[in-house]
């Protein structure tokens, strides 16, 4: 998509928010509400005109009628409608005081995913899973290290590059999304191999000792999830997909995945954004969580 395909996305989505707000409140104003309309509105209509391909006879869903800068207005605007108006319904139900959470009518989380991700007797077992992923990272990182290919002017991750942008003349490219292959071609032309091999070595490395010792292990997983997210759509498998499924297991058992770790002090002190800890309360240290 070109840059003024990805105006008009903005443009649709922000028309579309604003009709959402319409149907809500029967007014607009640029709150939070608003923003997550405008993130809908913006995901739909890009994931409209771009991510919907061949079907039977027909080339591509997303590819129908006009586009403007690589934007299909049709499937665009549909897609950015779809999602908008799905959201008016649940925001309207919360402006009038009513219940938005499911289990008000009865839906609950099994207790198992409540032992698993809130309880600390589950800590054992997250501990195992840290340690494994945590080695793969710093096994993977280490190695990169002692490669002259990766420390010496990326030229290693500059090959990787130019193999995952390759489009072979039969079958199918490494790379199935264009705007990824987009973005990689951008920092190879960019030269960003050099530098950036140091940030992916690095990364590895950090997330890998964070999951070991158990620190802030929610932001390691993250940070870990989305470097093996990358390798995906680069098309490298390996064991991306597996690590990438721990990850994102860690990343929901954020609040005990390290109790058996520095997270268990550490948690309790810094607490979230959302629920500020002791630290910022002004309290006195305590011996972590029991």
């Amino acid at each position: 998509m070109e840059p003024l395909g990805y105006i008009i996305t903005v443009i649709v989505a922000a028309t579309a928010a604003v009709l959402g707000q319409r149907l809500i409140a029967r007014q607009v104003t640029l709150d939070r509400q608003f923003g997550y309309l405008l993130v809908l509105g913006f995901l739909g209509g890009w994931g409209g005109s771009r991510l919907f391909g061949p079907l039977g006879p027909i080339e591509s869903l997303s590819k129908v009628g006009p586009s403007i800068g690589g934007f299909y207005l049709l499937t665009g605007i549909l897609g950015a409608l779809i999602l908008v108006l799905a959201a008016v319904y649940p925001l309207r139900q919360a402006a009038q005081r009513q219940p938005t959470d499911v289990a008000a009518i009865g839906i609950r989380d099994p207790q198992l995913a409540h032992w698993l991700f809130n309880d600390t007797r589950s800590a054992p077992l997250w501990l195992g899973v840290r340690l494994y992923l945590g080695y793969q990272w710093l096994e993977a990182g280490w190695h990169k290290l002692e490669e002259p290919g990766w420390t010496q002017g990326g030229t290693a991750l500059k090959g990787f590059w130019e193999r995952a942008i390759a489009i072979p003349e039969q079958g199918r490219p490494p790379i199935v999304y264009g705007w990824y292959r987009d973005f990689i071609q951008f920092m190879l032309d960019q030269g960003w191999y050099g530098w950036f091999s140091w940030v992916v070595i690095g990364g590895e490395i950090l997330v890998g000792l964070g999951l070991i010792v158990g620190g802030l292990v929610g932001i390691a997983a993250f940070f870990g999830a989305i470097m093996n997210l990358n390798f995906m759509l680069a098309g490298t498998a390996s064991t991306n997909p597996v690590l990438f499924s721990l990850g994102i297991l860690l990343i929901l058992a954020w609040k005990v995945a390290g109790y058996w770790g520095i997270d268990r002090y550490l948690l309790p002190a810094l607490g979230a954004p959302w629920s500020p800890g002791r630290l910022f309360r002004g309290q006195a240290p305590a011996n972590g969580y029991a």
